[in-house]
């Protein structure tokens, strides 16, 4: 992703692209938690840490505003 504002690249792995497509799609943070779950064997305490983390930063750089 590019921050237009300040021309600041900000990658992300497949599972970032991933949270960030069904963020995307209106998914709730516990709906994309459901379906990252369902796609990847990972605990759910470790889902839902990385995903509350990646929106924390993806927020901190405005790259998204949470409505």
């Amino acid at each position: 992703m590019l921050d237009l504002a300040n021309g600041t690249y900000f990658g992300l792995d497949p599972v970032g692209a991933r949270i960030w497509q069904l963020l995307g799609d209106g998914k709730t943070l516990w709906e994309v938690c459901d379906v990252i779950m369902d796609e990847y064997e990972v605990s759910r305490h470790d889902i839902e840490r990385d995903v509350i983390n990646l929106v924390a930063e993806l927020e901190n750089r405005g790259l998204i505003n949470p409505t």
